[in-house]
């Protein structure tokens, strides 16, 4: 197989059982003395909430096989670049790392994490411990996987009913146009019609392979690169266009975070929110729009059209899968914690705490009756997976580079179709580059 390359990798991992009480001594296992290390990524919106758990985990861990876990975070890609091209390349660091589902094909294509058998699973609960939606993009078959499901991400859109019902607007389009003219009729002095983070590392290229795959083109296609495709201008046309042409957006946005953007919303300042997911509920449940909100699939006609020519996905499938380094000195131990990470009861609290749906059978089940998530579940049915390519986190900050580059004239309220499709070209090269080199 060939491998790509390992400071891309790395760069790019940044970014998509039954109990806690049957792991550890109790089968068997004794880690008196040793830690275990985790690497995941910061979370931004619930640090606080994040430092607690870490805190958590370890305590329970260390009650059940006398192993301690140390957690690690990245906040940038760079972050991660350097604490992980240090442990790879020197076969010593984290022995558990989370990554989002969709650079799962990048670290599969490295060789570097273990490939779980058919014993490992046994370890973990069995694969039917998992929701099998979850499973879906764990390898590029069921025979070679190295991703553990962790939590599950289906992408919505959140809409204020308030301003809806008084703007006269039953429910949210089903068409990014028409979800543009509902935003420019919502949008009145310092309330505009969306709340977008523009300059989020991990959003934009969502609503860019959204518009592309409904409009029939899934980006890559038999190691073919197709960012040049007219469908894949006309989405970025859109997404910019919100808040340099159209004017539905705050001009703040520019600079947005994700939580800024959620932030935004829960304080009644935008009619829709599009590209979140349940993890929004723990804040806007405490914010002014409380009770003032509902989620709704996204748009799945693309930009320009009337009907759906390509595949009609409300989202990317999405979530963190956990992979374990095949250098490391504790695999059991690992396996261990996974198991507890995974557990119906850890599940259940991490989704009450974080908002992050579980990929656990058993506590996904107790969520099916909330009807607050019923828009959520129905957009988990309707996700489609990314390419399972070692490029394709690459072809993925390609999409989002066109973005950043953007974001200057942006700010000047411009967007110069010349200089876009410039832009696209240059992601382009980069994306088949990448594809030329992976396998």
């Amino acid at each position: 197989m060939r491998r790509v390359s390992f400071i891309a990798v790395a760069l790019l991992l940044a970014a998509c059982g039954n109990s806690g009480d049957d792991t550890g001594k109790s089968t068997g296992l004794d880690g008196a003395g040793k830690t275990l290390n985790v690497l995941v990524q910061a979370n931004t919106i619930y640090p606080d909430q994040q430092r607690a758990w870490f805190t958590e985990i370890n305590d329970k861990f260390k009650a059940s096989t006398g192993a301690e876990v140390k957690f690690e975070t990245f906040a940038s890609p760079n972050d991660e670049l350097t604490k992980i091209q240090t442990s790879v390349l020197s076969g010593q660091g984290p022995d558990i790392y989370s990554l989002g589902t969709t650079f799962t094909p990048t670290a599969y294509s490295t060789g570097a994490f273990l490939e779980l058998k058919d014993d490992d699973w046994k370890k973990l609960g069995g694969k039917d411990a998992f929701l099998p939606s979850t499973l879906g993009i764990s390898g590029p078959d069921a025979e070679h996987q190295v991703g553990i499901p962790f939590t599950s991400r289906p992408f919505v859109m959140a809409y204020n009913t308030d301003l809806l019902k008084a703007a006269g607007i039953d429910k949210p389009a089903t068409s990014w146009d028409d979800l543009l003219g509902q935003a420019k009729q919502l949008t009145k002095g310092d309330t505009y019609g969306l709340a977008v983070a523009y300059a989020d590392g991990f959003d934009p290229w969502k609503f860019i392979w959204a518009m592309s795959v409904q409009a029939g083109n899934p980006l890559v296609k038999d190691k073919k690169a197709q960012l040049t495709d007219p469908s894949t201008l006309k989405a970025y046309q859109t997404y910019l266009g919100w808040l340099a042409t159209d004017k539905v957006v705050n001009p703040a946005a520019v600079g947005w975070k994700n939580a800024q953007a959620i932030a935004d919303f829960g304080a009644g300042k935008a009619a829709f929110l599009p590209m979140v997911s349940a993890t929004s509920k723990v804040t806007l449940d405490k914010s002014a729009v409380a009770g003032k909100y509902a989620y709704a699939i996204m748009p799945t006609v693309p930009p320009g059209q009337s009907s759906t020519t390509g595949v009609g996905a409300t989202s990317i499938l999405s979530g963190d899968n956990l992979v374990v380094a095949k250098y490391t000195k504790n695999k059991d131990l690992a396996l261990a914690l996974v198991k507890l990470l995974t557990s119906p009861e850890q599940q259940e609290s991490y989704y009450k705490t974080f908002g992050e749906l579980p990929t656990n059978a058993t506590a996904a089940k107790k969520l099916q009756a909330d009807p607050a998530l019923a828009p959520i579940i129905d957009s988990a049915s309707k996700a489609s997976g990314t390419p399972f390519n070692g490029a394709w986190s690459q072809v993925q900050l390609a999409l989002v580079n066109v973005v950043v580059q953007s974001i200057p004239a942006l700010k000047d309220g411009k967007l110069d179709e010349t200089k876009l499709k410039a832009l696209i070209a240059d992601g382009q090269k980069a994306a088949q580059d990448a594809l030329d080199k992976s396998k």
